[in-house]
């Protein structure tokens, strides 16, 4: 009897010891499943912050502030710390701050440059540095196009097409004009131009008697329309490289009793243009999306960083033309 406890007593502890040993691998197993799942976490971790550089040709532009809070806003939507710089309209400046971005070593550079033509140099650093680089809103020359991940815009010879198809249709085919032109050397200008005058080609009777620039700005698009009315000649149109000097022709010809007298037509389609074609005195438009080219600018510079392939590399924000009798849609693209 005593040896029959003995045996029971031995049994019990050899199994309370088992159990005791099962516990404990169970424990140890989960412990190195835990491990390796706080592992696996930290090794996706949160995700790392994409940092964009971005190079812009001058804070003081309106049409372009809205390109820059769309891309600002894209930024914070896509996880990205955006640098933006302003040039200042400044080339030398531009180049100084592309080749900063290099040594900060950005993951992308979004790029809208002072001047097209002298994208190539600004392009260097980047390239030997493997730093994509997406130009947006003014299409660089053709040597650049290769050197970059992607151009982002609108087409410029498009603008200046569909402008003045509707200026000729408003002034029956014939009439004299004067053409205001943005910063010479920039690839819209030369496009838009360029639209205008193969319109003229198919209209002879379209005279072009005036053209000289007024570098996109307001006031001095008045200064340069005030010229032209002290010289005498008589205008039926001013067509406009873009619509802050178009708006700036539309005060200098109502200051002189002449706006009835003359179709004024530019290009952008801000919320201050639309105002004007509502109102009447601007009759033409041609509307560049800048919300559009921001954040796909942006999101294009993302995926040049995450290594997505893109072909081909130019993505087009399409113009649309703007007249009274549709300007209210364009009013809701704005969000008004």
């Amino acid at each position: 009897m005593r040896k029959n406890k003995v045996w029971a007593l031995v049994l019990m502890v050899t199994m309370i010891a088992a159990l005791l040993a099962g516990c404990g691998s169970d424990k140890s197993a989960n412990a190195g499943s835990k491990s390796t799942e706080t592992a696996s976490t930290a090794a996706g971790g949160e995700k790392k912050t994409i940092k964009i550089g971005a190079a812009m040709p001058i804070y003081d532009d309106k049409w372009l502030s809205y390109l820059y809070d769309s891309m600002k806003q894209a930024a914070v939507d896509n996880n990205v710390e955006l640098i933006m710089v302003d040039a200042k309209n400044d080339n030398g400046t531009q180049l100084t701050q592309m080749e900063t971005f290099v040594s900060q070593k950005v993951d992308a550079i979004i790029l809208v440059p002072v001047q097209t033509e002298a994208v190539d140099p600004m392009l260097e650093a980047a390239k030997a540095a493997n730093i994509p680089v997406v130009v947006v809103n003014r299409k660089p020359n053709e040597s650049a196009l290769k050197d970059i991940y992607a151009y982002v815009g609108s087409d410029s010879l498009v603008a200046g097409t569909i402008q003045m198809e509707k200026v000729a249709e408003l002034l029956g085919g014939k009439g004299n004009i004067g053409i205001m032109n943005g910063q010479l050397g920039q690839e819209a200008v030369v496009n838009r131009t360029q639209g205008n005058k193969d319109v003229l080609a198919k209209n002879p009777d379209i005279k072009i008697i005036r053209e000289a620039t007024a570098n996109w700005s307001r006031a001095e698009g008045l200064t340069l329309m005030e010229n032209w009315i002290q010289s005498g000649e008589k205008f039926d149109a001013i067509v406009a490289n873009n619509d802050e000097m178009a708006i700036g022709a539309i005060m200098a010809l109502e200051a002189a009793g002449k706006l009835d007298q003359t179709i004024v037509a530019g290009v952008d389609g801000t919320i201050d243009a639309l105002e004007f074609v509502k109102s009447g005195k601007l009759k033409v438009s041609a509307f560049q999306d800048p919300m559009g080219q921001g954040k796909v600018g942006l999101e294009t510079a993302v995926k040049a960083v995450n290594g997505e392939k893109l072909e081909p590399n130019m993505i087009d924000v399409k113009f649309e033309v703007i007249t009274p009798e549709n300007v209210d849609v364009f009013f809701q693209k704005w969000g008004k």
